[in-house]
C-alpha cells in the first residue's frame, strides 16, 4: 500500500467519483434506516498510485452518533462497495478496497477555539490540547 503525496490526474478523479457516489450511498442507507437527523458527509477520499486502495474520510453529526454509524459503516463495507461498484460500473474497471476513518478534524478544531476563549493559552501551553491521533 503506497499513498504518495503528489496526487496523479488520475487517482483525484477516481478519489472524486468515488466520494461522490459514497455520499449518496450512505446518506440513502442512513435515510432508509430511520436516521433522520443524521448528517454522514465524505470530507475526504484518498486513492493510492495503484488505485487498489481507498481511504474515505467521514464526519459524522451529531457526534453521539458516531461511534455507533462507524461500526455500521465498516460491517457493512461489502455491500457498500457492491453499491459503488454497480454505480460506477461504466467509470471503474476495478473498485478499490474501501477503508473508511473517522475525520475528527472539527473536533479538533472546536476543542482548539474553546481553549482559546479560555483564560489558558494553549498556544503557550500544548499541554493543554489532547494530542491528535495520526491515521
Amino acid at each position: 500500500m503506497y499513498f504518495c503525496s503528489m496526487e496523479t490526474q488520475r487517482q483525484r478523479k477516481i478519489a472524486g467519483v468515488i466520494q461522490k457516489d459514497i455520499v449518496d450511498i450512505l446518506q440513502k442507507a442512513a435515510i432508509d434506516g430511520g436516521l433522520r437527523n443524521t448528517l454522514i458527509s465524505v470530507s475526504k477520499v484518498s486513492v493510492t498510485t495503484d488505485l487498489s486502495i481507498a481511504k474515505i474520510y467521514l464526519s459524522i453529526f451529531p457526534n453521539e452518533k458516531s461511534g455507533e454509524l462507524m461500526e455500521g459503516i465498516k460491517s457493512n463495507q461489502p455491500l457498500i462497495k457492491h453499491e459503488l461498484s454497480q454505480r460506477t460500473r461504466n467509470q471503474l474497471r476495478r473498485v478499490p478496497e474501501l477503508l473508511f476513518y473517522l475525520d475528527d478534524s472539527l473536533d479538533y478544531i472546536e476543542n482548539i477555539e474553546k481553549s482559546l476563549k479560555r483564560e489558558e493559552n494553549p498556544i503557550e501551553n500544548r499541554d493543554l490540547l489532547p494530542k491528535r491521533k495520526k491515521s
